[in-house]
């Protein structure tokens, strides 16, 4: 879409790709902590007010409140990280809910295997980077990641997003360990979590464009 397009068409959208790109370039300049925050914040919230202001109607509300819940994390994972895990939490069950009602009638035995695989190794990756507490939140992130790839949404966007929003908390896990002297981590993560999120919303706002102009 022409530049000129996307900014009459989708304001919001290109607001949220401001934000979310702005941050991840300013994050380690002196930038002060404050507008940081909200910058980060703001790249996802933008996303929920994008998908209330695309389409109308249950689907949309509730994508927009997994938007919602995924900002509230962004903000206060940076005050406690605790706090932040339970915000995001609660936006996978919200999306678990949301892309179940939407399953595939009859999935191949791949996509099957492949949502079994991002169920359990999501998990037991997470276990073993993190512990316990860590795989609990994990099994909730997998489960989103998995009834996403079961969906009717397309699986190059919706299912695609998951599957970044899940190596994006691997990375953050990682970052407690493995990888806590690795400079990739910092690189990687919110590119991977932001963009993923992206997908996710433009995914379904889409797809529910699509079915209701079929209608």
């Amino acid at each position: 879409m022409p530049h000129q397009a996307l900014i009459e068409k989708r304001p919001w959208l290109l607001a949220s790709l401001a934000a979310g790109i702005g941050f991840w370039l300013l994050k380690d300049t002196g930038l002060p902590g404050l507008y940081q925050i909200a910058l980060k914040g703001a790249g996802v919230a933008l996303l929920a007010v994008y998908a209330l202001a695309r389409h109308k109607g249950h689907d949309a509300n509730t994508i927009a409140a997994v938007m919602a819940f995924g900002a509230l994390g962004d903000v206060l994972i940076e005050f406690r990280l605790e706090a932040g895990a339970v915000a995001f939490l609660i936006g996978h069950l919200i999306a678990i809910r949301l892309y179940w009602q939407h399953r595939r009638p009859n999935p191949s035995g791949s996509q099957r295997a492949a949502a079994l695989a991002l169920l359990v190794l999501t998990s037991l990756v997470s276990f073993q980077l993190g512990g316990a507490l860590v795989a609990v939140y994990a099994l909730g992130l997998g489960a989103m990641a998995a009834t996403a790839w079961l969906s009717t949404f397309s699986r190059y966007r919706v299912g695609l997003g998951a599957v970044l929003f899940v190596i994006s908390d691997l990375l953050i896990f990682a970052r407690m360990g493995v990888l806590a002297d690795s400079p990739l981590p910092d690189l990687l993560i919110w590119p991977l979590y932001y963009f993923g999120q992206f997908l996710i919303c433009v995914g379904v706002v889409g797809e529910l464009r699509r079915r209701a102009g079929a209608a």
